[in-house]
């Protein structure tokens, strides 16, 4: 146990030996795998950052509820505090003919019916739901406009429909995206890990005639690809976090225009840590099939 234990450390001082070696060549090699890793971990943070803009939850629609011109606001009151018990229902408010013409006048549209003698806006329901599922909404819609008092229901669902449509296209695209880079990061540690068996040919060659195992040749080599997977990883965060910072002013000015206070966030702990594990994986992996393939190729001659 002791000499497994001594190896796997030696492993990893000649794969940092290696690392060190070429400074240059390695620094350019993570500052790729930085920028492939950095694609899909900046589009993550902008999807984290949209939940949050819009309140950790996907914003709900509102119904507004035309009530029939013989009901009354007594019968409308009641009726809208009925609804707030429904279980699809997560608020009700009722606005009465009077409410609502004050607010056609705010609006600079009250000249419409000024020349009328009546009011001729009905009572009114604004119900807010309880879910975004276009499905619910829906059934929701038609139950309500089964109600006696109620003559029309309206209902504006296709915003929700668009901007979960979005942020579901903005889902697939991460993983694509994740799922693409993650293979280039595997494939340039492969190749990294490959130029270095063929620099090493006649050690390892010679390590094989005195016995050493294609595990005991793979080990450092297995270490070199975790390392450069986390520094490249390490690369990528670096340049999400810087990527943000740099926006930081942009963003909290058309925050302020629109008079909310939003800061972009970045990656913390809970995402940096799958992300270096990951990269470390890819790496790992790379370089396992690099070496795996080298051997057979020596064992051929």
């Amino acid at each position: 146990m002791r000499a497994w234990l001594a190896h796997h450390l030696q492993s990893l001082r000649t794969a940092a030996a290696r690392f060190r070696a070429a400074p240059l060549a390695t620094l350019f090699t993570v500052l790729v795998i930085g920028i492939a890793v950095a694609l899909p971990a900046g589009l993550y943070a902008l999807l984290l950052n949209l939940d949050r803009a819009v309140g950790g939850a996907p914003p709900l629609p509102e119904l507004t509820l035309f009530l029939k011109a013989e009901v009354g606001e007594q019968q409308a009151a009641q009726l809208a505090a009925a609804l707030k018990n429904d279980a699809d229902v997560a608020d009700s408010r009722f606005v009465s003919r009077d409410d609502g013409i004050h607010k056609l006048e705010q609006t600079g549209l009250g000249d419409i019916a000024a020349g009328l003698p009546d009011n001729p806006l009905p009572h009114s329901i604004i119900v807010t739901p309880g879910t975004s599922e276009p499905e619910r909404l829906d059934a929701l819609r038609a139950r309500l406009a089964g109600e006696a008092a109620v003559e029309r229901v309206l209902l504006d669902a296709n915003w929700i429909k668009r901007l979960n449509a979005l942020l579901g296209l903005g889902r697939d695209l991460v993983l694509l995206l994740a799922v693409l880079l993650g293979l280039a990061l595997a494939a340039i540690t492969a190749n990294t890990i490959r130029l270095q068996i063929y620099a090493q040919r006649d050690e390892i060659e010679v390590a094989q005639l005195i016995g050493a195992t294609d595990r005991f040749i793979r080990r450092p080599f297995l270490y070199f690809g975790a390392i450069q997977g986390v520094s490249g990883g390490l690369a990528g965060w670096c340049i999400v976090m810087l990527a943000g910072l740099s926006l930081q002013a942009g963003v909290a000015a058309v925050a302020a225009a629109y008079g909310v206070d939003f800061r972009l966030a970045g990656f913390g702990l809970e995402e940096l840590l799958p992300l270096l594990g990951i990269s470390a994986a890819l790496g790992w992996l790379g370089a396992y099939f690099a070496v795996s393939r080298a051997l057979r190729e020596m064992e051929k001659f």
